[in-house]
């Protein structure tokens, strides 16, 4: 794999997405779709033109990378490798103005994710890790990420993104482990997976999520030196459950908790 041209072409598509969105960022009226028979999924333009704006990318300098994507699907490649895509990542707290969502784009082969990008581009951070690359580039410079190292789950700082996380044995997992530990926010979408990365917080803990959802977090956080598994501790690139842990005594603590929900 030529590493070079992975980090090329995925800062082009990051930097594609961020182009593509920002004119939808705080604007009034900003035309919304929901995609939920039942509740609230939301899907703007700004989400469907930063995709296409990466796939465009894609053609032009990996076409032969599969893609799958949040909004426009799936598409077959002959390499062996898939870019994995969501263009805003974070669409409620897009529409509410919140600087909390971002663009997640992994590269992937049949084991999982090897590469990935969180880019929040109002505030302009760029959170990258794998093959070699764990760093986060902003309004401060670049600088490392490490995840924090172990401590109990009562010091640890808990993030995720909705109160009312997945179904009720879900929900009641969740509050507690939320119990025990010191701190307990919402609301974060994919941002509180790229704190975790730089080593502001221990643990974040969701239901329900797809493959890209997660991907580039994994990759990212995985790069950081933190864990990524779903409730009983196996992979998780396909989504479903997810605990992100900044080290093992927190993970352990967390799924004693996480792994008796049905």
């Amino acid at each position: 794999m030529d590493s070079a041209n992975v980090f090329e072409t995925a800062n082009a598509m990051a930097d594609a997405a961020r182009e593509a969105i920002l004119p939808f960022f705080r604007t009034a009226d900003l035309a919304t779709d929901n995609k939920a028979s039942d509740g609230f999924d939301p899907v703007t333009e700004g989400d469907r033109a930063a995709e296409r704006a990466m796939r465009q990318v894609l053609a032009r300098m990996r076409p032969d990378d599969g893609i799958l994507g949040e909004e426009y699907g799936a598409q077959e490649g002959a390499s062996g490798l898939t870019w994995v895509l969501d263009p805003i990542d974070g669409t409620r707290a897009f529409l509410a103005g919140a600087p909390t969502w971002g663009v997640l784009i992994a590269l992937s082969d049949k084991t999982g994710p090897v590469f990935g990008i969180i880019d929040q581009p109002f505030i302009g951070e760029r959170f990258e890790g794998g093959l070699g690359r764990a760093h986060v580039t902003g309004p401060m410079g670049q600088r490392p990420l490490k995840a924090r190292g172990n401590r109990p789950l009562s010091e640890s700082i808990l993030f995720t993104t909705f109160p009312e996380v997945g179904d009720a044995s879900e929900r009641a997992a969740f509050h507690a482990v939320a119990e025990t530990a010191r701190l307990t926010r919402y609301g974060m979408d994919c941002y509180a997976y790229a704190l975790l990365a730089a080593g502001q917080i221990d643990l974040v803990i969701e239901a329900g999520l797809a493959a890209y959802d997660i991907q580039a977090p994994i990759a990212v956080i995985e790069a950081a030196g933190g864990i990524v598994t779903n409730w009983q501790g196996g992979p998780v690139h396909e989504g479903g459950r997810v605990v992100a842990a900044a080290n093992h005594e927190q993970h352990d603590a967390a799924l004693e908790i996480l792994s008796r929900a049905p």
